[in-house]
């Protein structure tokens, strides 16, 4: 069977196309299978953790004894009652072990807990781990225990006691066998169960699983681990690809997201030649990957979004900041302990980047800015206006970026001349992003340059047909600064490679000049609008 791109479940190397995970599992054993650390992989949603798992399963049984559960096994009514969940986790957990691959004395290792769930009455959780203990003594190798889907359990106070035995079993394993390693999985840190058990703030961060140890290793994929899966991809089907420059474009959108990478590399293999709308476009071409960046944020249903939405409906600070970091270009000072940054670094959406607080990618960002825009766009005279005049900048195909910006800043002036400089200066890019987002819908994407973007200045990238136009949007802060923001968009120009770059000034001297100008810099041509 051929391989392919693996977006459903888990990924398999001998029949998907994947990143080698050979050097990250071998880190995994080295700093914490081979020390007996417990510890916690939480990562956002599809992120690779359970292929990771799987992988670390058949990579440790050669030496190890691997139990991997999924608490999706075990139903909701069942961890509602200790005795309930202690019977539904030892049979879940005797099932895993008959899976393990190791036979010998598999009855006999097993014993304790088949004569558990055979005892009546009202079993307790206690005696539940004093059998696991038993298991673990008499079996004939080192038991690594893998729970991949802990967030089923997170809403329950018998998860937490179930914690708090194991860590107690921990403390003393010397003295009471027990489970060499843990590892347990999800996007909820086990820190923050108890902020959903129990939302008053003395309990907040309360947890039994102080014992983990820190698992730093990176999730994502660099841009070398994506070259060197496509390469592989490119053995077998010969496409022609500049495979180094299509990983390095991948990962500009992604920057390694597992999910993305996968389901950008799938619509290029399966879906673009098969689809008709997309016969004048090379798959595997830097356009190519913006076709298939459009395509993924234009699906109705990604479960990866739909989380997101989710998530921002529930943790509205973590919503109001990132509107400030899209809109207003405000830099928020990195603090994990802060509980929006701490709640949106665990969902994967946000990322620390030179001590400060960033979107986790730039499809996340385009995502957010469609999301947020689309709301907004409901009630916004910009957006209407955008809608209105759409079809006039549109020529042959290309769009005429010089007379958006003129008609932007006569629409603008029209409706928020009038208002106060800190209501421009904290809306007036948003106004900008409204009033064009109706005019590329569809066809073009745009996002927010994140090396560039702080309270005074932003630049927004416009792909349109594959033809990339840079807008600068900056607070007017004198001529001097001016100045300097038409050198560094010069040098924005060259890095990519295009002849003209337009610049959109938000000016509250009230003696400025309103309007449209170019510029010419050697042979760079800007074109400098201020409202």
């Amino acid at each position: 069977m051929r391989r392919y791109f693996n977006t459903e479940g888990v990924c398999r190397p001998q029949i998907h196309y994947m990143v080698r995970l050979d050097e990250r599992l071998k880190k995994i054993r080295s700093r914490y299978i081979e020390r007996g650390s417990y510890f916690v992989i939480n990562r956002g949603r599809q992120y690779g953790k359970t292929t990771t798992l799987k992988a670390l399963a058949g990579y440790l049984r050669p030496d190890y004894i691997v139990l991997s559960m999924d608490f999706q096994e075990i139903g909701t009514a069942e961890f509602q009652d200790e005795a309930v969940f202690s019977r539904a986790f030892a049979e879940v957990l005797m099932k895993a072990y008959r899976y393990n691959g190791k036979t010998e004395d598999e009855e006999e290792v097993l014993k304790p807990l088949t004569c558990f769930l055979k005892e009546a009455g009202n079993l307790t959780m206690r005696e539940m781990f004093d059998r696991l203990s038993l298991i673990c003594e008499r079996a004939p190798g080192p038991i690594v225990l893998m729970i991949d889907e802990v967030d089923s359990a997170s809403n329950y106070q018998v998860f937490l006691d179930f914690l708090a035995l194991l860590r107690g079993y921990y403390l003393d394993r010397e003295n009471k066998p027990i489970f060499h390693s843990v590892i347990l999985a999800g996007v909820y840190d086990i820190k923050n169960l108890k902020l959903k058990l129990r939302p008053d703030s003395e309990h907040k961060y309360n947890s039994p699983w102080n014992i983990a140890a820190k698992y730093n290793l990176t999730m994502s994929f660099s841009a070398a681990e994506i070259s060197s899966m496509l390469q592989e991809y490119e053995e077998d089907n010969r496409t022609g690809m500049n495979v180094q420059e299509i990983a390095e474009n991948i990962y500009g959108y992604t920057s390694g997201y597992p999910y993305l990478v996968s389901a950008i590399c799938k619509f290029l293999d399966e879906e673009m030649e098969e689809d008709n709308r997309y016969q004048n476009i090379e798959p595997w071409t830097k356009e190519g990957v913006a076709e298939a960046v459009k395509r993924i944020l234009s699906e109705i249903s990604v479960p990866l979004f739909d989380s997101m939405v989710k998530q921002l409906d529930h943790f509205s600070d973590l919503r109001e900041m990132l509107e400030r970091i899209l809109y207003q270009g405000q830099q928020i000072s990195f603090s994990p302990a802060e509980k929006s940054i701490n709640m949106g670094m665990m969902f994967g959406f946000l990322k620390e980047e030179n001590g400060r607080v960033a979107i986790a990618n730039r499809i996340f960002e385009m995502y957010l800015l469609n999301l947020f825009i689309s709301e907004e766009s409901i009630r916004s005279e910009a957006f209407q206006y955008g809608q209105r005049d759409k079809n006039q900048f549109i020529r042959n195909g290309h769009l005429d970026m010089r007379l958006v910006l003129e008609k932007f800043v006569v629409h603008f002036t029209d409706i928020y001349g009038k208002n106060d400089e800190k209501f421009i200066e904290a809306y007036g890019r948003k106004f900008f992003l409204l009033y064009l987002k109706p005019i590329i819908n569809g066809v073009g994407n745009y996002y927010l340059e994140a090396q560039t973007r702080d309270a005074r200045r932003t630049d927004v990238i416009v792909d349109y047909r594959g033809e990339q136009f840079i807008v600068e949007l900056k607070i007017w802060h004198g001529n001097e600064y001016n100045e300097r923001g038409e050198e560094q968009l010069l040098d924005y120009l060259d890095y990519y490679r295009i002849g003209e770059g337009y610049m959109l000034s938000f000016n509250f001297n009230k003696k400025k000049e309103t309007g449209v100008k170019e510029v010419r810099m050697g042979d760079k041509i800007i074109v400098e609008a201020v409202v």
